[in-house]
């Protein structure tokens, strides 16, 4: 692929994708935004729904390099991208780029995921939150470090605890945290005494109650404690309104328990947060109760493209 003036990139996920189109310089020319994720796609045409999205950008740059990132590269996806081991750096994943020929378009780039601890007992894999947190490094001035490290922790559905090491990805954890909490709240008893439409306000003083109680060295390990989430509601220590928070503080506690015995002492700064801010809130307080000092980062997708494209000449 010939060094192009403009980059198309994609995070193309599991529910939804966005996309912007970018400028040589980094600099974010247009976005777009759609619910056309890979398991809305199923049966569908990716080549078809692709040219629907990103043919007025190609029109105006033909020549632009196009990058994906995230599920669209899985089994499922529009075409598969296999994993790459851990370490890993920005050269890594651009050498396991897998290429579609799109008629009329050239080629789509898109960005493998990782595999770490392959050969142990309980492998793990990421796509897509690579890319976040390479996109991370860059906000933080480390993109060009070959000695960068920290710990980058990107909340959601299946939480990513990533270690960075020497500019290199070293391995990661996943915790499906966010599941977990929607099937305990729609379809155990947990959620019986919780409001049933919505999701109501979040209740700091239950979400910390919460935390307290999964990091500490009392009541048990989480399959007792969960039940707590029942008695307390019964007892009428927290309302109906507040218990998912209380639910939440004891998953994303339990979270942040394991990912410190799994960790350790790794983190030479705050852990960096990549995740929506609502997200980040929550994270936040429970890291501060464990005594773990965070910052957080909007949004990384897009940079961490741009850097894979910019640093493997794939723009120019």
């Amino acid at each position: 692929m010939s060094p192009a003036s403009h980059l198309i990139a994609i995070d193309w996920g599991t529910s939804s994708l966005r996309a912007a189109l970018m400028h040589r310089d980094g600099t974010i020319l247009d976005r777009l935004q759609s619910g056309d994720g890979v398991m809305a796609m199923l049966g569908r045409d990716y080549a078809e729904r692709f040219e629907s999205l990103f043919g007025p950008w190609l029109d105006r740059h033909p020549t632009a390099t196009v990058l994906a990132s995230g599920m669209v590269g899985s089994r499922q996806g529009w075409c598969e991208a296999p994993y790459v081991a851990c370490p890993a750096s920005f050269e890594d994943l651009a050498r396991g780029i897998a290429y579609i020929d799109v008629e009329g378009r050239g080629r789509i780039g898109l960005v493998p995921g990782l595999v770490s601890d392959q050969a142990g007992p309980a492998p793990d894999v990421i796509r897509g939150e690579e890319v976040q947190v390479f996109g991370g490094l860059r906000l933080n001035g480390q993109a060009s470090n070959e000695q960068a490290s920290g710990v980058f922790v990107l909340p959601g559905t299946h939480s990513k605890w990533v270690v960075v090491e020497e500019g290199r990805i070293a391995r990661f954890h996943t915790f499906m945290t966010g599941e977990l909490y929607g099937l305990l709240k729609r379809h155990s008893i947990l959620g019986k005494l919780m409001p049933e439409e919505s999701e109501p306000p979040f209740a700091p003083a239950a979400f910390e109650a919460g935390c307290r109680l999964a990091l500490s060295d009392e009541a048990g390990a989480l399959l007792h404690r969960l039940f707590s989430v029942r008695t307390t509601g019964l007892f009428h220590r927290f309302t109906s309104e507040e218990l998912p928070s209380y639910l939440s503080g004891l998953l994303i506690g339990e979270e942040v328990r394991e990912a410190k015995a799994l960790i350790g002492d790794r983190a030479p700064g705050p852990v960096q947060l990549i995740c929506r801010e609502d997200l980040a809130r929550s994270y936040r307080l429970c890291l501060q109760a464990a005594g773990i000092d965070s910052a957080w980062i909007d949004d990384a997708a897009f940079l961490g493209l741009f850097d894979i494209a910019r640093r493997n000449a794939l723009i120019a």
